[in-house]
């Protein structure tokens, strides 16, 4: 049986899933919240794993370890950068995930883990700095599958940071040094795991707030977060 594992940083994130499916709770030590069910001879987890990049990668290299998926699942909610063509309530499927933070800043401006030489990762003869691939595979699928449905999907670069970028100047910044789309606070720790132990990833965000001077009223984090579950539960029956 195909095992899936779908981790999400807050319930919000991953509430709809659970509900629609009826998924029934488990005790993992050490995760905050793990949900399980069967769909067509597929064995789907839904995970919490925390806000933030050390309980994203902690809980998704315990789940890894302790239930050996064959895929693994990102969603969540991520702010959009100016000019990346997407507004909230679309939908983004992850073509790279970056370490937005990780690098040094020098006398002439911040340079990325390249710049020092020292990579995150070595796999396969491949040396990753701040940049972290994910499946090609499972993004094509989704794409597809987003076409045939005639759901609008946007793939690009997703920006991982410790710090949301609360002002359109920080945005344009950040989407002008990476050609990135959107960013999140989980995204690579979780596709970075997954490299390790050489798991197919896919990350799928709903747009919860463009990434501009921070006015929580134009945000809808509830309608984005059930967007990204509403496409993973239909996609999760083709796989």
């Amino acid at each position: 049986m195909k095992t899936i594992l779908v981790t999400a940083s807050t319930p919000v994130e991953i509430s709809f899933l659970i509900r629609e499916t009826g998924a029934i709770e488990r005790m993992v030590k050490g995760i905050p919240a793990i949900h399980e069910w069967q769909v067509s001879g597929k064995r789907v987890i839904l995970a919490i794993t925390g806000m933030g990049k050390v309980n994203a990668a902690s809980c998704a290299a315990s789940l890894i370890c302790g239930l050996s998926p064959d895929i693994l699942i990102n969603t969540g909610c991520a702010g959009a950068y100016g000019g990346s063509g997407l507004s909230v309530g679309d939908l983004a499927i992850a073509s790279s995930e970056i370490y937005g933070d990780e690098g040094v800043l020098t006398p002439s401006g911040w340079q990325p883990l390249d710049f020092i030489g020292i990579p995150l990762a070595e796999e396969s003869g491949e040396r990753y700095f701040n940049e972290i691939p994910l499946s090609i595979s499972l993004r094509n699928k989704a794409l597809q599958f987003a076409q045939t449905l005639s759901i609008p999907l946007r793939t690009g670069k997703f920006v991982t940071v410790s710090t949301c970028s609360g002002t359109a100047a920080r945005g344009a910044e950040l989407s002008d040094r990476f050609g990135a789309v959107c960013e999140n606070m989980e995204g690579a720790a979780v596709a970075h795991v997954a490299l390790r132990h050489g798991l197919d990833c896919m990350e799928i965000r709903g747009v919860s707030n463009m990434v501009e001077d921070r006015d929580l009223s134009r945000w809808d984090i509830a309608g984005a977060a059930e967007q990204a579950q509403r496409f993973i539960l239909a996609f999760i029956e083709t796989l």
